[in-house]
C-alpha cells in the first residue's frame, strides 16, 4: 500500500519498482528474512535503488501501518540522466555552473542547498545514488519549492561523473580545508562544477585526488568549519560575483 510519499509492504514495494515508480530510498528491517524479502533485495539491487538496513523502530516511526519490514519513500521529482544534463546545458550556454554533492546526508541541508542553487543559476545538481540525502518532504520544504526548478541527476559513482564533466571541458573544484588555495584565488567564470562534501567527512579523499582544483574559505573564528549549506552558498555566490 502507499500514501502520498511512502509505500509500505514488501510486495507493494516490489510492484512499485517494477512498474517504474520513482523510488528515492528503501528502508529495510535489518533482521528481516524470508523469500519475499530476498526478492525485494534482488529487485532493488538490480535497479540500483538507494537502500539501507535499519532497526524496526525506525520503520515503526515512519508508518503505523503493517510495513512487513520494508518502507519505501517516493521521490516527488524525476531525475535527469548525466549525459543528457551536460549536453543540453552546453547547448544552451558557454559557461555552465554545476554542483556536485558528495554523499550529503541531511535532507534539510540538501533542501537549503537546492534553494541557494536555484537562486544562483546552477544548471544542475549531481548526487550519488547510494549514501545521499533523500528527496523527501523536508527537502521540498527547506528548498522552498526550488527542488522542482533545478535539474537533479543521480549517478552510480561521483568519480565517474567528475571524469565525464572533465571530458566535456568542465573544470571541477572541490571545497575542502585540505588545501592552501583560497576560494578567491580560483577562477569560477569558466565552465565549472563545484563539489561539496558530507557534513562530517567532507569531500571523499578519493574524489580530492581527481579534481582539477581545491579551495577553502578563510576562517577567522575558533570553530573550524561552516555548515555545508552555508559554505556552499559562499562558493556559489563567489561564482556569481565573478560572472557578473
Amino acid at each position: 500500500m502507499k500514501n502520498d510519499n511512502q509505500i509500505f509492504g514488501i510486495r507493494a514495494i516490489i510492484e512499485a519498482i517494477q512498474s517504474g515508480t520513482v523510488i528515492d530510498k528503501v528502508f529495510i528491517h535489518k533482521e528481516a528474512q524470508g523469500e519475499l524479502m530476498r526478492e525485494l533485495n534482488k529487485v532493488i539491487k538490480a535497479k540500483n535503488i538507494n537502500y539501507s538496513y535499519v532497526p524496526v523502530e525506525k520503520l515503526n516511526r515512519m508508518t503505523s501501518m503493517n510495513h512487513q519490514g520494508a518502507v519505501a519513500t517516493i521521490s516527488p521529482i524525476g531525475f535527469i540522466d548525466l549525459e543528457e544534463l551536460i549536453e543540453s546545458t552546453l547547448a544552451k550556454k558557454e559557461n555552465p555552473l554545476f554542483l556536485i554533492l558528495d554523499q550529503l546526508s541531511d535532507a534539510r541541508n540538501f533542501g537549503a542547498i537546492i534553494r541557494t542553487a536555484e537562486c544562483t543559476g546552477v544548471d544542475g545538481i549531481i548526487i550519488q545514488k547510494q549514501g545521499s540525502a533523500p528527496v523527501n518532504g523536508d527537502t521540498v520544504k527547506t528548498s522552498a519549492g526550488a527542488v522542482f526548478n533545478v535539474p537533479i541527476c543521480k549517478v552510480d559513482h561521483i568519480k565517474d561523473a567528475i571524469f565525464h564533466l572533465q571530458g566535456s571541458g568542465i573544470k571541477t573544484v572541490a571545497a575542502t580545508e585540505k588545501t592552501d588555495n583560497n576560494i578567491y584565488d580560483i577562477d569560477f567564470s569558466a565552465p565549472v562544477a563545484i563539489i561539496m562534501g558530507n557534513e562530517e567527512r567532507g569531500v571523499n579523499p578519493s574524489v580530492l585526488k581527481i579534481v582539477d582544483e581545491k579551495a577553502k574559505l578563510p576562517m577567522y573564528g575558533t570553530i573550524e568549519s561552516l555548515n555545508v549549506s552555508v559554505a556552499c552558498g559562499a562558493f556559489l555566490y563567489e561564482a556569481v560575483r565573478q560572472r557578473l
